[in-house]
């Protein structure tokens, strides 16, 4: 009866293969492939995802295993979509997910994710508190932050100076009435080629979201649209204050083609000249410094609240090589890791990354090292002298501390495409928002979350 006992708690506790930490490896879990699933790496082609990846592999010498970068195709929501489809049907081997920090609650209240230990995080003091927050659900760690993101504000210096701006380095920060202001003066003098004051990703997806989320946190600071559980919460008065700054925001000054616009279309018009200030996120710091000099592009905390957003690695809960799994997202999430992707354009989730002048990437040689065909270095990103990104220190890091979540639910997917969809009529109707499109839009949110 004893060895039956044991044997019933070791098949409850181990899962599919062991969950990592727990039992002894069972002989799936001795060599094989760890296959992690993620979706585009901005860096590019052979981007610092894969090279990290590769440095892994290296690393494990003869010991047979290996591990191997699958990228899903389509936006981020077909990427959800897919992975949803594939772990829950099994049509797919993967034993690592890169989740963005929304899914989170959803895969692991799904039983698609397994619960990590200490194991698979190296120093989780380092990790930036706020990014940290995105990992867990109802208690326990179900994920790793491995990039991360924020909200930021890019503009054309030029623009500025040539409008009689004497300060154009606005990397103190600014408000949304200086940012009008600073517009005004553009529109006066209006650079060839110049349209509109700014643009950012309004089209009925997760960047409209992103958008009216940032508007909400700043108009109601502290107040948030669900509990801790997911639960909805907002008030109407919640809901008109919201509206209302988003309204403001954007019913003036914006380029008309934001309206219809995701990431890669506003920075697209940005780089074009058609608006003096973008709304994006830091991996546009590197792809515009490769058009722009310094005395032509600024970057800038964006003003008010600005949300968070990245990437997570988590174990798979089919996958029978979790301990290895897990060994693989400590190494692609420690702190020379951090640091390699931070080199590369990323935003790194540990504060060393950014404040230890000493920490180098030694995994991988970065971009920075690399020289072009003709013998010259390709990267035009300025850099500080310990060589990390110039403005990571002192603009990216303060902004990702201070940054706020989205709402954190289960039912995310249902929440931002009620939330977007609701949001449309502020933009087509171009007025004020009124008491029925508040009411519409709590009453859609209270059907789309449990209350």
């Amino acid at each position: 009866m004893l060895v039956l006992l044991l044997l019933l708690v070791t098949a409850c506790t181990g899962g599919q293969g062991g969950g990592p930490g727990g039992g002894p490896p069972s002989p799936s879990e001795t060599s094989g492939e760890i296959v992690v699933a993620s979706g585009r790496d901005v860096t590019g082609k052979n981007g610092i995802r894969q090279q990290l990846i590769d440095a892994w592999n290296a690393r494990q010498g003869v010991s047979g295993w290996t591990a191997r970068l699958v990228e899903l195709p389509g936006s981020a929501d077909e990427q959800r979509s897919q992975l949803l489809g594939a772990l829950q049907s099994g049509s797919a081997r993967y034993d690592v997910v890169n989740l963005d920090v929304t899914w989170v609650p959803e895969f692991a209240e799904a039983g698609l994710i397994r619960p990590l230990g200490e194991e698979a995080v190296a120093d989780p003091g380092d990790v930036i508190p706020s990014v940290a927050g995105t990992a867990d659900w109802r208690g326990e760690r179900y994920s790793v932050p491995f990039n991360s993101d924020v909200g930021l504000l890019y503009y054309r210096r030029d623009y500025l100076a040539a409008a009689g701006v004497r300060q154009t380095d606005l990397s103190r920060g600014v408000g949304w009435e200086e940012l009008h202001e600073l517009i005004d003066q553009v529109d006066r003098h209006r650079p060839k080629g110049y349209e509109a004051g700014w643009t950012t990703q309004l089209a009925g997806y997760e960047g409209r979201t992103v958008n009216a989320i940032e508007a909400f946190a700043s108009a109601v600071p502290g107040r948030t649209l669900t509990d801790a559980d997911g639960r909805y919460r907002a008030s109407e008065d919640d809901l008109r204050a919201g509206l209302t700054e988003l309204w403001s925001r954007t019913a003036d000054d914006t380029l008309e083609d934001a309206f219809t616009s995701d990431e890669a279309a506003t920075l697209s018009d940005f780089a074009d000249g058609r608006t003096a200030f973008l709304r994006h996120w830091p991996y546009a710091y590197r792809t515009l410094h490769q058009t722009f000099s310094d005395r032509q592009l600024g970057v800038a905390p964006l003003p008010g609240a600005a949300v968070l957003g990245g990437q997570n690695l988590a174990v798979t809960s089919s996958s029978p090589r979790a301990r290895k799994a897990a060994e693989l997202i400590r190494f692609l999430t420690d702190a020379d890791s951090e640091r390699c992707l931070l080199d590369a354009g990323f935003a790194a989730t540990r504060v060393s990354a950014y404040d230890d002048d000493h920490r180098r990437c030694t995994h991988v040689a970065t971009a920075s090292a690399a020289p072009s065909a003709t013998g010259e270095g390709t990267d035009r990103m300025p850099r500080d002298k310990a060589g990390r990104p110039r403005y990571a220190r002192d603009i990216l890091l303060p902004a990702l501390t201070h940054a706020v979540q989205r709402p954190r639910t289960p039912l995310y997917g249902a929440f931002t495409q009620t939330f977007s969809t609701e949001l449309g009529a502020l933009f087509t109707r171009r007025t004020p928002p009124d008491q029925a499109l508040v009411r519409d839009l709590d009453e859609a949110l209270r059907g789309a979350l449990p209350d």
